[in-house]
């Protein structure tokens, strides 16, 4: 177990989570941010782009609420390229994560936050995580919202960072540290 805070379980994700990924990931509803709509998921590619390998630093995790699978994260180191791009050296231990809630009924009800709260707090106290970033779409303004409410700042927006639905979309980089 990754993180556990009141009813909000993080956890690796195993293959039996496999068939719950493609639910998710074929709702048009939780495409419409992560992913894109026109990129639903089947059991081979949930299988190939969701499950943990061995030998990858990618932290691939199942959120859970009250014991009720709702979700997925990923954190990982930055790579060198990201690093790069981000502006931060080599010797900053930078993180980086991704996330969804893939209930549609525990949207609006804070799990968000207490989500990312509790992953700024792990990453730091136990990845010594000095600075961690993520990246939303400008139009995912419910996201913005969580990561600001857990201390993340906007340090500049990404024009044409991510291709969604067909369509380059700016993105903000957003950062959470001691020092931003």
């Amino acid at each position: 177990m990754i993180l556990q805070k009141n009813q909000l379980v993080v956890r690796k994700v195993e293959v039996e989570d496999a068939d719950k990924l493609v639910q998710w990931l074929s709702d048009e509803r939780v495409l419409f941010f992560y992913g894109g709509r026109d990129q639903p998921q089947d059991l081979k590619m949930v299988k190939d782009q969701y499950l943990s390998k061995p030998d990858e630093t990618v932290i691939r995790c199942m959120i859970e609420w009250d014991q009720v699978p709702i979700g997925y994260i990923k954190y990982y180191p930055l790579e060198e390229d990201k690093r790069r791009a981000y502006g931060y050296p080599q010797q900053v231990a930078a993180w980086g994560m991704d996330q969804f809630i893939g209930e549609p009924t525990y949207w609006n009800r804070g799990i968000g936050t207490q989500l990312v709260q509790g992953m700024v707090e792990h990453l730091v106290k136990e990845e010594k995580a000095e600075v961690i970033v993520v990246d939303p779409q400008i139009r995912n303004t419910r996201a913005i919202r969580c990561y600001e409410k857990c201390g993340f700042v906007r340090v500049r927006m990404l024009p044409r960072h991510t291709l969604h639905e067909g369509v380059w979309q700016n993105c903000w980089l957003m950062a959470y540290s001691d020092h931003t």
